[in-house]
């Protein structure tokens, strides 16, 4: 057996408003679901971006709970990349730049493609890089 694909990817945040302002206002990526105080669902391409309220998510649930849900959640600062053309790079990083969005580091990996960083609210790794640094 080999997994195919990765269906959803995680983040933990420390404020959620924060984290649907940048994910939702200022990367373009459509909610799809949103429970106060715990968590946000958005559509990235094929995939799921769940962001969550870490603490919240280390609660485990109830006995009689409908969605049986393992206790989870991270500590420090988590890494997500996104997919980008070249040319996409360059218009995201001047999206970035007009949201005064810091690029915290832009570079060109040594075997081909282009990366650039930035932070999110909470202080998360964010990416977008050109798939050809993985060989894709």
């Amino acid at each position: 057996m080999n997994p195919s694909a990765i269906l959803e990817s995680a983040l933990y945040v420390t404020d959620l408003a924060a984290a649907e302002e940048f994910y939702a206002g200022v990367l373009g990526l459509k909610l799809l679901g949103k429970v106060d105080g715990r968590h946000l669902f958005f559509r990235c391409g094929p995939g799921v971006l769940l962001i969550f309220n870490a603490e919240a998510t280390k609660v485990p649930p109830a006995p009689d709970a409908r969605l049986k849900v393992p206790a989870h959640g991270a500590v420090g600062d988590g890494h997500l990349c996104f997919a980008a053309s070249a040319v996409e790079i360059a218009d995201w990083k001047a999206h970035l730049e007009a949201k005064k969005i810091a690029i915290e580091s832009e570079f060109e990996w040594p075997r081909g493609g282009r990366s650039i960083y930035i932070r999110d609210p909470s202080g998360n790794s964010i990416e977008f890089a050109e798939p050809r640094i993985w060989g894709l």
